[in-house]
C-alpha cells in the first residue's frame, strides 16, 4: 500500500497513457482496495450500481488518505471515490468486494485470499460436453442458418465437380 500512496500522481499517468490495467493493493500483500480508469467505471455502469464520495477527489487528497480510505474498506464501511486532476474523472477507488460487484464477479469463499484483478476462469469442457456437428449448430440457430449451410454446400459440390454456380441452372 506504501508504494500506492507514495507514487499517486504515477498511477494516474500510467492511467492516462493506457499502460496499466486495474490493479489490487492491501498491507502484507492481501488485496483490499482496486485502483481502476474512471472510463473503466463508467463502462460497467458503476455510477448506477454505487452510491461514491461526491465530487472527483484532487490526487493530493488520495494521495493524503489513503490509509484512511483502506480502513475504511477494512470497516466496510467505504464507498467508492472517482478521482482526477483538476475536477476531471480519471480514476476509482473501490474495494475488492465492490470491484467484483462491479464486474458481476461471484465473492470467493471466506478466507480465500483472492484478487478480482487477476481472476482465471476455467475453460475447460464440462464432464457433459461433447462435440457439435455444423449441422446441429445450424439447426440451433434456425431455418435461415440451415438454408445458408446448405447453400455452402452447394457451392462447394459445384466446385468439386468443376462448374461454378452458373453453369447449375438445368
Amino acid at each position: 500500500m506504501d508504494d500506492v500512496r507514495r507514487d499517486v500522481p504515477g498511477v494516474l499517468t500510467r492511467f492516462r497513457r493506457g499502460r496499466t490495467m486495474p490493479f489490487s493493493f492491501g498491507d502484507g500483500g492481501v488485496p483490499e482496495a482496486v485502483l481502476l480508469t474512471y472510463d473503466q467505471f463508467e463502462d460497467l455502469e458503476g455510477e448506477s450500481k454505487f452510491e461514491r464520495r461526491s465530487g472527483v477527489v484532487a490526487v493530493e487528497t488520495v494521495a493524503a488518505e489513503l490509509v484512511s480510505m483502506v480502513e475504511a474498506i477494512r470497516a466496510a464501511s467505504f464507498v467508492p471515490v472517482v478521482w482526477g486532476d483538476d475536477g476531471e474523472p480519471e480514476a476509482v477507488l473501490m474495494s475488492t468486494s465492490q470491484y467484483r460487484q462491479l464486474r458481476g464477479d461471484d465473492e470467493p469463499p471466506p478466507g480465500t485470499i483472492d484478487d478480482p484483478t487477476r481472476r482465471v476462469y476455467a475453460s475447460e469442457p464440462l464432464p457433459e460436453s461433447r462435440p457439435m456437428t455444423v449441422d446441429e449448430l445450424a439447426e440451433m440457430m434456425g431455418p435461415y442458418t440451415q438454408q445458408v449451410l446448405e447453400e455452402i454446400r452447394q457451392e462447394e459440390r459445384e466446385k468439386a465437380e468443376g462448374r461454378g454456380p452458373e453453369d447449375s441452372s438445368p
